[in-house]
């Protein structure tokens, strides 16, 4: 796609995950079905934990005001009344988890509760975060360039800090001077985007987003934001117009910035 210069004016580059730095297929088929697959083994392990009761209440809220959804599962207050009754309400979370995950909700109680989850996951191994073989040269060259590079995502900041803590790469925390999840704002409202531009103190228009969803890209450049859209593998594919309207990647070694001065 040839190269992409960099706004002179853009002090800071904000990344999504998802699509961007990491290949869709890695939450789709490695991160989700883990949760699908072990959320009863891991409620049974860590229910009497202050955490993951935390976790549950969570949850147990979200269900009430989704209470009037169509297939929404309700999740019942225990009484203490034995093993059955835990093994029901441990079945209702169950139940609620899958249904929130077959609709690719990104609620603050799902993603606690998944977070918490690979947490143990990446732990113990059973999981490696996956990025772009582009990803950590081209951010190692933009830091020393003077650029700052954050994250942008709807996964919890938990989930973004170990998916890069333990990756394929090793420990690439240090690359990011900052994350970003939902509880800042939606990603596709611009003002979440003046809100982050407010948080690490500059101006939208110093900031480039790099995203792979243009619904995200819109809101950004609403908000006066700098946007390119990356084209990765697997990705979901974009309308001519998409294609012609936006600038667009298929790796972050063709952003090019402008010499320091």
């Amino acid at each position: 796609m040839g190269v992409l210069p960099v706004p002179a004016e853009v002090r800071a580059i904000l990344l999504d995950i998802e699509g961007t730095t990491t290949p869709i297929a890695f939450v789709q088929e490695t991160l989700f079905p883990y949760i699908k697959n072990n959320v009863k083994e891991y409620l049974r392990t860590h229910w009497a934990e202050e955490e993951c009761q935390r976790d549950i209440g969570l949850l147990r809220k979200q269900a009430q005001e989704d209470s009037s959804l169509d297939g929404a599962v309700p999740i019942p207050l225990e009484s203490g009344s034995g093993e059955e009754e835990l093994e029901q309400v441990i079945q209702a979370v169950v139940d609620n988890v899958h249904w929130q995950m077959s609709l690719d909700r990104k609620t603050t109680a799902l993603k606690q509760l998944q977070g918490h989850m690979w947490r143990a996951a990446y732990a113990t191994g059973h999981v490696k975060g996956q990025v772009f073989e582009d990803v950590v040269p081209a951010i190692r060259k933009w830091r020393e360039a003077g650029m700052r590079v954050y994250i942008y995502s709807s996964g919890s900041i938990e989930a973004q800090k170990l998916l890069f803590r333990y990756s394929t790469e090793g420990d690439i925390l240090e690359l990011f001077d900052g994350h970003f999840d939902t509880k800042i704002g939606p990603k596709v409202e611009s003002e979440s985007y003046r809100r982050i531009a407010d948080s690490i103190g500059c101006a939208t228009n110093n900031i480039l987003f790099l995203t792979d969803v243009p619904q995200e890209a819109n809101a950004a450049e609403e908000a006066d934001t700098h946007v390119a859209v990356v084209i990765r593998p697997g990705n979901a594919g974009l309308t001519d117009d998409e294609k012609s309207y936006y600038s667009l990647i298929s790796s972050f070694t063709e952003l090019f910035l402008p010499s320091s001065t």
